[in-house]
């Protein structure tokens, strides 16, 4: 690797750094809410997310079977919203720890075992918000949005990189 690609994989990684602590006080304030204003906020995706799709389906629903419908999806918005949150921090973990020269597979390893450290950080800090419950399965769900994330994200950049080299041998 010459100086400047160093200099480059130095910089992608100082950022990814730098986004990395940044999301994870993101999530510390998702964390922070109280049951009731979380709670709120996934109600809210839940039903945005059965407005569009009865829209796309012309579906029509009652208003009672509206809030049912949305009470069930909201758990699914929560669970999607941890598997997403940690999905984004491994991989701006993996970035970050790219800088060292490492195994792909150890550097994923070490990735999402930071996540899953965090993911345990955060039920603890879940203890002493109102209405909110540390939860051993919540870091469960937390650590697999970040292996599969990740996994997902790492599939994708190697499809990146092949369809890139062969533009280039054409």
């Amino acid at each position: 690797m010459n100086g400047k690609e160093m200099w480059k994989l130095r910089m992608i990684s100082n950022v990814a750094g730098i986004l990395a602590v940044l999301w994870m006080a993101v999530i510390f304030g998702f964390s922070a809410q109280p049951k009731e204003e979380s709670g709120m906020v996934s109600e809210e995706v839940s039903e945005s997310l059965l407005n569009v799709t009865g829209w796309f389906f012309r579906l029509n629903i009652d208003e009672e079977r509206v809030h049912e419908v949305i009470r069930a999806l909201e758990r699914f918005v929560r669970k999607g919203a941890h598997m997403t949150e940690f999905a984004v921090l491994a991989v701006l973990l993996y970035l970050w720890i790219g800088r060292w020269q490492m195994q792909r597979l150890r550097r994923y390893g070490i990735a999402v075992l930071l996540a899953v450290l965090y993911a345990g950080s955060d039920e603890f800090h879940q203890l002493f918000v109102e209405g909110r419950a540390g939860l051993v399965s919540d870091v469960l769900v937390d650590g697999t949005g970040a292996a599969l994330g990740l996994a997902l994200f790492i599939l994708m950049s190697f499809c990146v990189m092949k369809i890139m080299r062969a533009g280039r041998r054409l």
